[in-house]
């Protein structure tokens, strides 16, 4: 799991200001959410490396409050769709549209074309309506009526779901899925962060009006597109690379699991480890950084055995055995 306090031996010194700026969202999204620090740090992971989120958690535990914040502390443009069982990919995507003034069609961008999407309860749509966003989500374009056209830069799906054995809800298919480059799980508060919300709530925090919250934007495109300039610049041996490799093959060798992690996840994983070792003050990848990152970026791509999953077995536990078999480089 992303721990954001982990300890930052051999740092490159100044964070310099693109780090800080997206050091202090943590900060400022704090004013809004308490005790998410892992998810908050994901989102920042996922922006960094130009992906997609997908948060899963029961109803009440502020996933939905969370990309709001994110927004909020972002100076980006944002939309927010609620996904329904009776939503059309057309409502997300947009459509053409007849102008009786002009005679022709018209396209009319849906709520897709924006910097942040929050896709809310996604899993409550049918997969006809998931789909719609697969080729927004791998190309950055939307194509209607044989037409492709660009969505802007920067581009990242936060989208929320409930758990699958919730009532009314659609599993996500492995291929929209696999579009996610992270998937972050939102615990319960702990008793301490629950008497925290309990407060802030007693003490008149409205989580409808943010700004009244003190949110403000810390961190914009410029400063995006400066910490993505440094991360690709962030050093991987080929021991670290052989060593993502040889984590993603034992998911395909697992007994537990029907479908391991493809080469797309292995590319994920270093990628991600990547942007946690920036993050973290570092030029370079050391194992720590991958075994961090292994679990949001590998849960949602492997397939557990139906026997298996009668036993107890989850993603997470098959993960964190094959992290602590797989040799580590020195």
């Amino acid at each position: 799991m992303i721990d954001p306090t982990t300890d930052n031996a051999g740092t490159t010194g100044d964070p310099g200001p693109a780090r800080a700026s997206l050091e202090a969202l943590r900060a400022e999204i704090a004013k809004a959410v308490v005790g998410q620090d892992p998810a908050v740090t994901g989102l920042v992971v996922a922006l960094l490396c130009r992906g997609h989120v997908l948060l899963e958690g029961v109803p009440g535990v502020a996933k939905t409050l969370l990309v709001r914040a994110l927004a909020s502390a972002l100076e980006l443009d944002t939309k927010r769709v609620q996904f329904t069982p009776d939503l059309m990919p057309s409502d997300v995507t947009g459509s053409l549209v007849y102008d009786t003034r002009s005679a022709e069609f018209s396209f009319q961008p849906g709520p897709v074309f924006t910097n942040l999407l929050l896709a809310d309860e996604i899993n409550r749509t049918p997969p006809k309506t998931q789909a719609s966003l697969l080729e927004a989500m791998e190309e950055r374009q939307v194509t209607v009526d044989g037409t492709p056209r660009l969505l802007p830069d920067p581009f990242l799906v936060a989208a929320t779901q409930n758990p699958v054995e919730y009532e009314g809800t659609y599993p996500l298919p492995e291929a929209q899925l696999d579009r996610f480059l992270l998937k972050l799980t939102i615990p319960l508060p702990s008793r301490q962060d629950e008497i925290d919300v309990l407060t802030r709530h007693a003490e008149g925090f409205n989580p409808r009006d943010l700004r009244a919250a003190g949110v403000r934007p810390v961190a914009g495109p410029a400063d995006l597109e400066a910490a993505r300039a440094a991360v690709a610049k962030t050093t991987i041996s080929p021991e670290i690379t052989a060593y993502v490799v040889d984590i993603c093959r034992a998911t395909r060798e697992s007994p537990s699991l029907t479908l391991g992690v493809s080469p797309r996840g292995a590319t994920a994983l270093l990628a991600t480890s990547r942007a946690w070792a920036w993050l973290t003050g570092r030029d370079y990848v050391i194992p720590d950084d991958v075994k961090a990152l292994a679990l949001p970026t590998l849960r949602h791509r492997v397939q557990l055995r139906p026997e298996a999953e009668m036993e107890g077995v989850t993603a997470d536990s098959v993960i964190n055995a094959i992290l602590a078999h797989v040799p580590v480089p020195r």
